[in-house]
């Protein structure tokens, strides 16, 4: 039988007679984003005690978590042409096993540069080929047009049920085994994503002219579509506000559970901090998908922007309790990978599903040199004036700088021949 797969309503209604159903697809797919993305979002918990093992400062951890955030979006530029041109399923495993031996090295890093190899590069090029990223495109490519904005956002959701689960969770094992044998469980983790790539399998490549996109949106080659997103003025504004997401989300997620032992407060408020924000983020992200249907994403992306530089305003302003931690974290929550459904949802609709990996990668890869600088700038700044006032201003900035550069996005296909040739 071919494995040539007509269309995307076809290759659902194929997948609906077999195992590969679209709720099995759209399952696993969550199921990938959970384990993928839970583990990494509580590395900020193992900076005080992997720096005190050391006898490091903050910057050298922070340095190897900016590494990472770097490479995870340098490998996602890969892993989605990879997944694009050869399927899912592998890049999903490769990713996994990368990520575990990543977390299960980590231990044993006594010094800082063993630390940038297993924290940064394993894991980073580990999280590129897991990615939600990676999930998200395949989602665009084995469910129905109808579905995929909603799609979008269950799958962007359930990255955010990871942080969620795992932050509670990571400060429960610390206290019970240690740090090391918590990072130990969460290596062994990682291998559950294998089983579940296998319902994530994509065609090797798209036939050409058999995918139903409007006409002006034919099927390309690599080398067209990256000289047209490149050249679109859209697209570049897209993923230079993508810029700011990284970057205030990183310094968050890494330096937030300091911050708060700096300001008095137990580790278990940066705990649930966290998980407040993953928890939240459940429903900001679906509710971003249901909004993205409903307005323009454009619009969507720059409201998200401005509540962020707003909500972190109030936040350094006012005096840092647990309630305050809190009250920050569900409303960071709510807007806090809310920005990833409206953005592939553009990405599709200005150059369609045949290279979504690819250009979400992109994408990806501008929000995570935000996190690289987030990460970074934070430990550098804490390490050089004892306080990180600095980077938290600079995220406001940044908020605001993207909420305007989203606005004059042209949201319509780009314009094309029909007869372009792949």
């Amino acid at each position: 039988m071919s494995t040539r797969i007509p269309s995307v309503s076809a290759k659902v209604n194929m997948a609906t007679g077999t195992w590969r159903t679209p709720f099995v697809i759209l399952a696993s797919g969550c199921l990938i984003a959970i384990i993928g993305f839970g583990p990494s979002r509580t590395l900020g918990f193992f900076l005080t005690p992997l720096s005190a093992a050391n006898h490091w400062g903050r910057d050298v951890f922070a340095f190897a978590l900016a590494v990472q955030n770097l490479l995870w979006g340098a490998g996602l530029l890969f892993a989605g042409m990879i997944a694009d041109r050869f399927g899912t399923v592998w890049v999903l495993c490769a990713g996994a096993i990368l990520s575990g031996a990543g977390l299960a090295l980590m231990p044993y890093a006594t010094t800082a540069l063993a630390l940038d190899l297993s924290a940064g590069v394993l894991l980073g090029f580990g999280l590129a080929g897991c990615s939600f990223v990676i999930v998200l495109a395949a989602f665009g490519k084995l469910l129905p047009a109808q579905w995929r904005s909603r799609a979008f956002g269950f799958g962007t959701a359930a990255s955010s049920f990871g942080q969620f689960l795992y932050s509670p969770v990571v400060v429960l094992l610390i206290d019970t085994y240690g740090w090391q044998q918590t990072l130990m469980i969460f290596a062994v983790s990682m291998t559950a994503v294998l089983p579940f790539s296998l319902a994530l399998a994509t065609p090797r490549a798209e036939p050409k002219k058999q995918t139903p996109v409007p006409a002006q949106v034919a099927p390309q080659s690599l080398r067209q579509v990256l000289a047209e997103s490149l050249g679109n003025r859209s697209y570049l504004l897209l993923v230079l506000g993508f810029f700011t997401c990284g970057f205030q989300l990183q310094f968050i997620t890494v330096h937030l559970p300091a911050f708060l032992v700096d300001r008095g407060l137990s580790a278990s408020v940066g705990g649930w901090t966290i998980a407040a924000i993953g928890f939240f983020n459940i429903i900001g992200s679906i509710g971003s998908g249901w909004l993205g249907d409903r307005m323009p994403k454009r619009y969507l992306l720059s409201i998200i922007y401005l509540i962020r530089a707003a909500a972190i305003l109030a936040f350094i302003a006012f005096p840092v309790t647990p309630f305050t931690c809190l009250i920050f974290g569900a409303t960071m929550g709510l807007i806090w990978l809310s920005t990833v459904p409206p953005t592939n949802g553009l990405i599709a609709l200005l150059f369609g599903t045949q290279w979504l990996a690819t250009l979400s990668g992109v994408a990806f890869f501008s929000h995570q040199v935000g996190g690289f600088l987030g990460v970074w700038l934070g430990g550098i700044v804490f390490d050089r004036t004892g306080s990180y006032n600095a980077v938290w201003w600079l995220a406001i900035l940044f908020g605001v700088l993207s909420a305007l550069i989203n606005m004059p996005i042209v949201e319509k296909p780009v314009a094309r021949p029909a007869a372009a040739s792949v």
